[in-house]
């Protein structure tokens, strides 16, 4: 029977990174086998890619054509994320009908839900469950909502290094699906992926995303701070934040940097704590379980710890590869030791095309 390949392209502050899936019977969205054949990163120069969206197309296209180059995708097809704070996600509930019908009416549904005009935004809506209402059936999820401009920029820079984007995904939506898989598609558990300039929190509860959050900070604000601080370089700042990390006794001669860290991290730890306890009060006796930490400021030492102690959650460093065969990889696992969870974006785009 024939196999699909997808890819999935993660376009990040900090690197390009794309992932290669291969699905036995049924796609995507079938039950066979999943294995991941092809990865690869290209990293990209600071300013490239600003808060999401690109804002230095060279580079940009450049990246993309040596990660081509050097990996020797099977396509030229990619699935590609968008998440920053000019896509805005809501909670929605409309009158049962077909999806396609569904969505080609969300213009006259949501103009007064949003903080944009109609005609300059990208609607989407994803369905969660169904009811019977006062006035009849039902469709609730989640309504997405994105700036024109923050989308085709971003695939005007996939196009002229060549790609063909077949798809836009919510970076969000691409979380869930790449980690809400074997041991987590049955909890509830709030994913948080610690991107450079956003963090995005998405709660499944049961293999369903049930509330998105997307914050606009990540771990470059911790690297920038400690620059600010210390009148460092970006390189070296970077190398300190991960030296010093955060909860530990720092050296007195980098108290100043271990200051602006702290600053920096509890304000978005706590405005992750503040998500969860939004939903736990929205969501009565569907308590989270557990936290599970992606993207490349995951990697800060002593945040999982700093997490957990500020939501009294278990914190654990999330895993894509825990239900993708890795068999048929150039190095096996062993050469993605360390990446796993900054993979999780691309892996999850390319599962994007079963949506």
């Amino acid at each position: 029977m024939a196999k699909t390949r997808v890819i999935g392209l993660d376009i990040g502050t900090t690197a390009v990174r794309a992932a290669q899936l291969e699905f036995g019977a049924g796609g995507p969205s079938g039950k066979g086998l999943v294995s991941l054949t092809k990865y690869g990163e290209v990293p990209l120069p600071l300013g490239a890619v600003r808060d999401g969206e690109v804002a230095e197309i060279g580079f940009v296209v450049d990246a993309l054509r040596a990660l081509w180059a050097q990996q020797r995708f099977d396509s030229k097809d990619v699935v590609i994320g968008v998440g920053n704070q000019r896509v805005v996600v809501r909670e929605l509930s409309l009158p049962w009908m077909p999806l396609n019908q569904l969505k080609s009416t969300l213009p006259f549904h949501v103009q007064d839900l949003l903080p944009m005009s109609i005609d300059e935004a990208l609607l989407d809506f994803y369905p969660t469950s169904e009811s019977e209402g006062e006035h009849g059936p039902e469709v609730h999820g989640m309504l997405v909502a994105a700036v024109r401009d923050t989308v085709t920029t971003n695939v005007l820079a996939v196009e002229s290094a060549g790609l063909r984007p077949v798809m836009v995904d919510l970076n969000a939506f691409a979380l869930h699906r790449g980690m809400t898989r074997g041991d987590l598609a049955d909890r509830t558990v709030a994913l948080v992926d610690i991107g450079a300039r956003v963090t995005n929190v998405v709660i499944s509860a049961q293999g369903i995303p049930r509330f998105i959050r997307m914050l606009p900070t990540g771990g470059q604000d911790g690297t920038d701070a400690i620059a600010r601080a210390m009148s460092l370089s970006i390189p070296e700042a970077e190398a300190l934040k991960r030296q010093i990390g955060i909860g530990y006794v720092v050296d007195p001669k980098y108290a100043d940097a271990g200051e602006a860290l702290h600053a920096v991290t509890n304000n978005l730890i706590e405005a992750v704590r503040n998500t969860f306890v939004y939903y736990s009060g929205n969501n009565p006796g569907a308590g989270i379980e557990m936290a599970v930490l992606t993207g490349g400021g995951a990697h800060l030492p002593g945040l999982g710890q700093y997490l957990s102690s500020a939501s009294r959650l278990a914190v654990t460093l999330g895993d894509p590869l825990q239900s993708v065969q890795t068999s048929h990889l150039a190095g096996g696992r062993a050469s993605l030791v360390g990446k796993e969870s900054l993979m999780a974006m691309a892996i999850g785009l390319a599962y994007g095309e079963a949506a």
